[in-house]
């Protein structure tokens, strides 16, 4: 056999290697295959900066002897459920229109920290750009790598490398290394986690808002008055839906959105497979919606809502990390849940909003070389390949069936 037909199953299907001569080859003859694998492979080859980086990020022996609950045990190992609890958000003052607010709309006056890595951060990057809020609020990307002291911003030097560099990706402003500095200068006693995104009110030096969901609330909507259209029209959580988007976030969010972090983070094997099992029950759910229940692209039909957003931002990270890395194998996207895989795809190719904000190299290196509890040895898969496939494109199993 030769090692073209042995690694066809693997190969075809993707666009990276579309371009592969038919019949045998020989791997030192191909300069068609090694090219395309040099493109595949051209995010794992800084090895040296990232054990530098590795050890610029961590703290002193005496700092983790004092802090046993450190940010990187993400289920605190006295609890033998082995369940991962996530923490709730602390800051939670609102941006709003209305009269006497505290914080009031105002081009210019507000940032958000955020990390292309986490999909939380994700929905907000999304939301910002539907709503043609570029021009009013900022924002800045923290580096991938996240250590026992938390998400940290990158130098100058690092903002050039080919696996960290991407919009947004700058050092702090004000000299700052690490996001919890940002935190402490608001609260020098705060306990709680170092979590983006973070909106900022740069004009009072206050942290806003660190949930999410309600910072993709204010985006939808408080800033119409500074916007025109057509983004002043986008409207993600219209009101004759909110019923029906607050009850899909409801089991979403708990089986699907975090569904894989306590897949992924489970420290026994009874909380893994009672966890994976809920989140890949969640993923047929959705996908007999998407395949049966609607007439349209999106969720609800011809409508895009924060729905969308927030379930898109998992989905797209599912093959490229969750399902090796978080050990979410029964089945992948591409290949186990056609209409999902559809229905993602047609948002990242035709929608600017969310390929703009989507990055692969961010994405696949913070998870595998961020949770060394997970991954001890930092080492990134190379697959799959692509990170994503072309709308149109199918890997060999479901055009077979199809």
């Amino acid at each position: 056999m030769s090692i073209r037909s042995s690694i066809s199953p693997l190969l075809r299907g993707t666009a990276a290697l579309s371009h592969l001569s038919k019949g045998s080859f020989r791997i030192t003859h191909s300069s068609s295959f090694t090219s395309s694998i040099k493109v595949s492979t051209h995010r794992y080859l800084s090895t040296t900066t990232n054990f530098k980086m590795a050890a610029q990020d961590t703290p002193s022996g005496k700092e983790v002897q004092k802090d046993d609950n450190v940010i990187t045990n993400w289920v605190n190992p006295s609890d033998k459920s082995g369940e991962f609890k996530r923490q709730q958000s602390t800051f939670r003052s609102f941006i709003s229109s209305s009269p006497g607010s505290e914080f009031p709309p105002e081009a210019g006056r507000y940032h958000l920290y955020v990390s292309y890595a986490c999909p939380w951060a994700n929905r907000t990057l999304i939301a910002r750009k539907l709503k043609g809020l570029e021009d009013i609020i900022s924002f800045s990307v923290v580096h991938w790598h996240m250590g026992p002291k938390g998400w940290r911003f990158v130098t100058d030097e690092e903002a050039e490398q080919e696996d960290v560099k991407g919009e947004g990706v700058v050092p702090h402003e004000g000299g700052l290394s690490h996001l919890r500095e940002v935190y402490f200068g608001v609260n020098p006693e705060y306990e709680g986690r170092f979590t983006v995104p973070v909106l900022w009110d740069k004009k009072g030096g206050r942290i806003v808002n660190n949930e999410s969901s309600e910072i993709l609330r204010m985006l939808n909507s408080e800033f119409n008055g500074l916007i025109d259209e057509p983004f002043k029209s986008v409207d993600l959580y219209p009101e004759d839906l909110r019923r029906e988007i607050d009850e899909t976030h409801e089991w979403q969010y708990d089986l699907i959105n975090n569904g894989v972090y306590k897949s992924g983070f489970a420290t026994t094997q009874e909380a893994y497979e009672r966890n994976v099992k809920a989140l890949f029950e969640a993923l047929d759910r959705a996908e007999k919606h998407l395949a049966d229940g609607t007439e349209g692209p999106y969720w609800f039909g011809e409508r895009l809502t924060e729905v969308d957003i927030r379930l898109f931002v998992t989905i797209v990270r599912f093959d490229p990390v969750y399902v090796q890395h978080f050990k979410c194998n029964i089945r992948d996207i591409r290949s186990g849940y056609p209409a999902i895989h559809k229905w993602m795809r047609n948002l990242y190719w035709n929608i600017p909003a969310f390929k703009d904000t989507t990055n692969f190299n961010h994405i696949k290196f913070h998870y595998t070389k961020s949770h060394t509890n997970i991954n001890p040895l930092s080492i990134t898969p190379l697959g799959p390949v692509p990170d994503i496939l072309p709308r149109w494109e199918e890997v060999p199993a479901v055009s077979f069936r199809g």
